[in-house]
């Protein structure tokens, strides 16, 4: 490959950007590092927690920007697979929190994970390598 890549960022489209960043701050533990505008209604924000970033888009500006989600439903069969160190502490934490979709359990493959939704219907698989 004649370049490198350096990181990637999901760029999610959700129906309330206020309502994604509760979610991902209350929820999951995020931290909001940017808004557009400074305060809501919010069209874009950045959450945050460790090395992870997540773009949230409001739907208008974000089919504006890119003409080709006309039409498509939110969440779709997007996934996000994020590592994290404690699984079984991860799981315990959120599994009061909010509905598991599939629960921890160790694959066949050797990692330890677990299934959560999003407001708007995003996959996030929490995994742990063993």
């Amino acid at each position: 490959m004649p370049h490198q890549l350096n990181k990637l960022t999901p760029n999610l489209v959700v129906s309330d950007v206020a309502r994604s960043m509760a979610f991902y701050c209350d929820r999951l533990g995020f931290t909001v590092s940017t808004t557009v505008p400074d305060a809501a209604p919010y069209v874009f924000a950045i959450v945050e927690s460790g090395l992870v970033q997540i773009f949230l888009n409001a739907p208008e500006p974000a089919i504006e920007e890119y003409p080709a989600m006309t039409g498509r439903p939110l969440g779709g069969t997007f996934t996000m697979f994020i590592e994290v160190s404690g699984i079984e502490r991860t799981y315990d934490e959120l599994k009061t929190q909010i509905p598991i979709v599939s629960p921890l359990e160790t694959k066949w493959y050797g990692v330890a994970e677990f299934v959560v939704a999003d407001p708007d219907g995003y996959l996030i698989t929490f995994a742990e390598r063993k």
